[in-house]
């Protein structure tokens, strides 16, 4: 933890590390890049165990076998708002996550800043989605547990110096339901690392498998494409009910979570990527694409209507497309038309590189 008597200059506090996923990456990013910095989280689970590699100790792990028994949402509100007493002696501190500015009351001096994905969904735009996924008897108490929550994040919020948003579309969603002024910082790519190999015959997915990334869509338009190849490089919730859906699909392949170099030979040697979520806060799987010289196939909708260039480095379907959309889009991204957009995407995602992330995040501290 941080010495008291002595000011760390740098602290990042996430939710928990859950899976190899982008705003995991975010958070580490962030950490590695400034000087000394350790990042706080209430747990990091073996899932995310890739993206530490030979570094585990900068993870600061703030549960224990008491608190795991809250869960992973409990667990990580108690973790924050009652175990970060070090912050009294920090100088500038990097909240992120829904979870971790619940931290910032703990925080007596120096600077605190906000790096704000988005106002927690299942609290804000999703809320009535999420409270009609649960049985009646449980309305009441959703209800009451979401103004709680609404109540001291808030708080919370106000107390931050600078917020900052991922994208014009979260800064937005902030100043519509927060009422708060904002500015956008783009999350980090880590472009450098991502390379065109050759041109596969197949399309990549990387979003993981969850109902608003809409992955059963894509999958359903390759059932009716059998001469077509897609390859879905992550996991979550929807794996069992997918690899289920797709059981008799010789063209449709599932590998799983992948490391990074998995990663980069899948990605590198792909067609293209295909990448459909509903209201995306940003999205940064595209760019990693495009990053390789892969187009991606998206919906204009949300964060990926600032990174994906249509018809330049890829296509953008209506916010929610029909198999029908998805399969003509498909298609006319043949090889050809793929290749000729590879120089385009890999100028458009130098434009999100880890070090313009990166300058403008230290620049703001004190």
């Amino acid at each position: 933890m941080m010495n008291s008597g002595k000011k760390t200059r740098f602290a990042v506090l996430y939710d928990y590390l859950q899976v190899a996923g982008g705003s995991e990456r975010m958070a580490l990013d962030l950490c590695r890049g400034l000087p000394g910095a350790s990042l706080f989280v209430a747990r990091a689970y073996a899932e995310a165990a890739a993206l530490t590699g030979s570094r585990p100790d900068e993870i600061k792990a703030l549960g224990s076998a008491i608190t795991r028994p809250l869960g992973r949402i409990l667990e990580a509100a108690y973790c924050f708002k009652y175990r970060t007493q070090f912050l009294s002696d920090a100088k500038n501190t990097y909240y992120l996550g829904n979870y971790a500015p619940l931290a910032a009351s703990r925080q007596a001096n120096g600077k605190k800043i906000y790096y704000c994905n988005t106002p927690p969904r299942f609290a804000y735009d999703w809320s009535a989605e999420y409270r009609s996924r649960q049985a009646p008897v449980l309305r009441g108490p959703f209800d009451h547990l979401t103004a709680c929550y609404r109540s001291v994040y808030e708080q919370a919020v106000a107390q931050m110096d600078v917020v900052i948003a991922n994208s014009e579309n979260i800064r937005q969603r902030i100043k519509k339901y927060l009422n708060l002024d904002s500015q956008v910082i783009y999350p980090p790519v880590d472009v450098e690392k991502y390379r065109w190999l050759s041109q596969g015959d197949y399309f990549v997915s990387t979003a993981r498998l969850m109902p608003y990334k809409r992955i059963r869509a894509i999958v359903e338009a390759f059932l009716k494409l059998p001469a077509q190849r897609l390859v879905i490089l992550s996991g979550g919730p929807e794996l069992a009910s997918l690899q289920q859906l797709a059981a008799d699909a010789d063209n449709i392949h599932f590998t799983g979570w992948q490391s990074d170099a998995q990663l980069l030979d899948w990605i590198g040697n792909a067609r293209a990527a295909i990448y459909i979520p509903k209201a995306e806060d940003f999205g940064i799987s595209p760019v990693e694409a495009m990053a390789a010289g892969k187009p991606v196939i998206g919906v204009a909708d949300g964060g990926l209507l600032e990174t994906i260039v249509h018809e330049q480095t890829g296509l953008l379907l209506p916010p929610d497309p029909t198999t029908e959309e998805l399969i003509a889009a498909i298609c006319r991204l043949n090889p050809a038309t793929a290749l000729a957009m590879r120089g385009a995407c890999e100028a458009r995602a130098r434009l999100f590189s880890r070090n313009i992330f990166l300058e403008k995040m230290l620049a703001l501290a004190v």
